[in-house]
């Protein structure tokens, strides 16, 4: 009995799928499928209890974004790295992964303003709650831990204040007490900063800014010790917080020149603020490369370089601060940061948009301030561009 030829439309859907042996390729492909086959019930069975590195469905895991994450664990000296949708996707997942009603996490009053909102309006509705305190406090937290206190989330440098932190001094005294200790290190990059190095047990990215560095992917990450980010999977496939797959591609591909781009935006940032210093038409220009900065000896004993990221604060406030948006040339007005274009950026219509006087003044973020992600554009333009839109 001859077996009978498949239809047209079955030849056309399944013919040549899968992998395909003689193909060598250099780059990782992209594997743009939401799910994966197995050959019978016992091959199943044996991706079901741990036997085989098989995957099952693009929700729990994919090889894309597993090529990606043994990157991001290099990047960082981590043992496991863990990839989502967006850097708030890995911040949320985080912290719904590691704690529980009742919980408290000590986080610094400067931070985010995604974080801050997700820890002070969001997740006490679940009964994990926040105590945000001040730098000084946060150098040494030992002294406001608690019972319920199971984590403590900071930044350094800190946005848009580029205010750092004693990495290895927090992190001492999160071991010492028993706590986890997560960094967002979104504005040094591993580049920068190796905060796991310093006794950090997670670092955290937004890796739609650096990482990617062409503002063209939402991303996030967080790396670790494996036995760690595990306690994050389930967190990940529930909330479904997910890279997609092709968009790990394209991060994959922005980690091959992240050396070099930071080389650059390290060298432009500190060209800019040196230019900028002692401007009185400013009344403070914040970047942790000046000698000037409050936390200079910390950010020159921690960092390799001091990131592409500098802050100016105008005298008039708000008004100056929106006079100077409106008059940059070679800066674009937008949001978010790290990509090869210098954009310009107001906090508080932004990441510290919604924050009261009171809060703002605790992060010591003004109404005057102006934030600037300086990109890989030629120094003197970005110098000109800058002393155009402060001219009156």
């Amino acid at each position: 009995m001859t077996t009978p030829r498949l239809g047209l439309a079955t030849r056309l859907i399944h013919t040549a799928e899968g992998a395909q042996p003689d193909a060598a390729p250099l780059t990782t492909p992209t594997y743009e499928t939401t799910t994966f086959l197995f050959d019978s019930t016992a091959d199943l069975q044996d991706y079901i209890d741990g036997r085989t590195g098989k995957y099952l469905y693009s929700r729990y895991e994919n090889p894309s974004l597993s090529s990606l994450e043994a990157k991001l664990a290099e990047a960082e000296q981590g043992e496991a790295a863990m990839v989502f949708g967006s850097g708030m996707g890995a911040v949320a997942s985080t912290l719904l992964g590691l704690l529980s009603a009742g919980d408290e996490v000590i986080c610094s009053a400067a931070i985010y303003g995604g974080t801050f909102h997700l820890l002070n309006s969001f997740l006490p509705r679940f009964g994990v709650t926040a105590r945000f305190v001040d730098l000084d406090v946060l150098q040494d937290p030992a002294s406001v831990i608690g019972p319920a206190t199971k984590l403590v989330w900071f930044e350094s440098p800190i946005n848009p204040t580029l205010r750092c932190v004693d990495i290895a001094r927090v992190a001492a005294a999160c071991r010492a007490a028993g706590l986890v200790s997560v960094i967002d290190n979104t504005f040094a990059t591993p580049y920068n900063q190796q905060p796991l190095a310093l006794g950090v047990d997670l670092v955290m990215h937004s890796v739609t800014k650096y990482l990617n560095g062409h503002s063209d992917v939402t991303a996030g990450a967080v790396i670790g010790a494996k036995a760690l980010v595990d306690r994050l999977v389930p967190a990940r496939k529930l909330i479904g917080a997910m890279l997609d797959p092709g968009a790990a591609t394209l991060v994959a591909r922005g980690l091959k020149t992240l050396d070099v781009r930071m080389a650059r935006h390290n060298e432009n940032a500190l060209g800019l603020a040196r230019a900028l210093s002692g401007d009185r038409r400013l009344a403070r220009v914040l970047y942790p490369g000046l000698p000037e900065h409050p936390d200079h000896a910390i950010a020159a004993a921690q960092m390799r370089g001091f990131g592409g990221m500098v802050t100016i604060d105008l005298a008039g406030g708000f008004e100056a601060a929106a006079r100077f948006f409106d008059r940059v040339r070679v800066f674009k007005r937008a949001t978010s940061l790290g990509g090869v274009e210098s954009l310009c950026g107001l906090p508080v219509l932004t990441s510290q948009y919604g924050w009261s006087d009171e809060q703002l003044a605790r992060a010591d973020v003004t109404r005057g301030m102006v934030r600037l992600s300086v990109g890989l554009e030629a120094l003197d333009d970005l110098i000109a561009d800058v002393d155009h839109a402060l001219a009156i």
